[in-house]
């Protein structure tokens, strides 16, 4: 890297910093965190999130608390004194290991935590009643990619699922694809007219009857997608295989890509077919572990790039 480009990432790394640091500084306003009192109740941040876990109702141990909410475990404990000395902490022995006990919230603890309860549920109902809809769906898909990008470990391939278009989908498909081929590749903006122009030619010639396109959902939101369109009668092509960088590692590239070959197999296609750049190396990893053989290449200047194109062939 030169030093001109380690700048700029330099740069680009302060400003992210900068922009998670606002955010933080909205949300803790927001819902009045740095107030003397949560929610005018007298409990601070962590007596009230102590509080949330007690009254679920699960038995819960200090060492599990301690992980769930990354508390000093000598900080713990004298916040359990103090709910104990209130009355509303229970403690019942672990039969299975007697250094454990089994903690849960008195009739008393309940009480004490039914108006943090409820004036939380209020205060976000608040909010939510100014939204719209469509709104709130865009909220808890932002809500979710902050959880998925910051939290630990991805879920497991069973939460992904692949469903068919529905409205807004094409738009996204051209948004996301732009987005992450101009960061990771540096391709230009002809890239995204070239996407545009892909879909919609498939929604205005759409065939039911040997067309398809599917988006790949994880955690309820859109994370990848995949078409297949008519050439010939007997040759279909697979275009615009997307997934997004965070639910890389699941499979689902080869999910999409088989979804495709056992669709043309279905429409009686003799032939699927794809083009591809030889910089896409993941994916030309999956078009050649599901039996796709590379037929020709050819350099061409495109999306602001020197590249070499690749035509890809699958006998079905």
């Amino acid at each position: 890297m030169n030093t001109s480009s380690s700048t700029d990432a330099v740069s680009a790394l302060h400003a992210d910093i900068d922009s998670v640091r606002r955010f933080s500084r909205f949300y803790t306003r927001q819902l009045g965190l740095l107030d003397e009192g949560l929610l005018a109740t007298g409990f601070t941040l962590t007596e009230a999130r102590l509080l949330y876990e007690l009254a679920q109702g699960a038995e819960l141990t200090a060492s599990q608390l301690v992980r769930e909410l990354a508390l000093d475990a000598g900080y713990l404990s004298r916040l359990l004194k103090k709910f104990e000395q209130q009355g509303w902490l229970l403690r019942e022995p672990d039969p299975s290991d007697a250094r454990q006990s089994h903690l849960q919230l008195s009739a008393s603890g309940q009480a004490a935590f039914a108006p943090l309860d409820r004036g939380s549920r209020e205060q976000v109902q608040q909010w939510l009643k100014t939204l719209s809809p469509l709104q709130r769906q865009d909220l808890q898909h932002a809500m979710q990619t902050v959880q998925t990008l910051l939290a630990a470990p991805p879920a497991p391939a069973g939460s992904l699922h692949l469903r068919g278009l529905r409205p807004g989908d094409l738009g996204w498909v051209v948004h996301r694809q732009a987005l992450l081929y101009s960061h990771e590749y540096g391709w230009d903006a002809s890239f995204e007219a070239l996407v545009a122009e892909i879909v919609a030619k498939y929604q205005q010639n759409f065939d039911a009857s040997g067309e398809n396109a599917w988006i790949a959902e994880w955690q309820g939101r859109p994370v990848g997608s995949v078409f297949v369109v008519r050439e010939s009668a007997t040759v279909a092509k697979l275009r615009l295989l997307y997934v997004e960088a965070e639910a890389r590692g699941l499979g689902l590239g080869r999910q999409l890509v088989q979804r495709c070959i056992d669709f043309a197999r279905e429409r009686g296609y003799q032939t699927l077919k794809l083009w591809t750049n030889d910089v896409l190396s993941s994916a030309r990893h999956i078009y050649q572990s599901t039996g796709f053989e590379l037929v020709a290449s050819e350099p061409h200047h495109s999306f602001g790039h020197d590249l070499i194109g690749e035509h890809w062939t699958l006998t079905l």
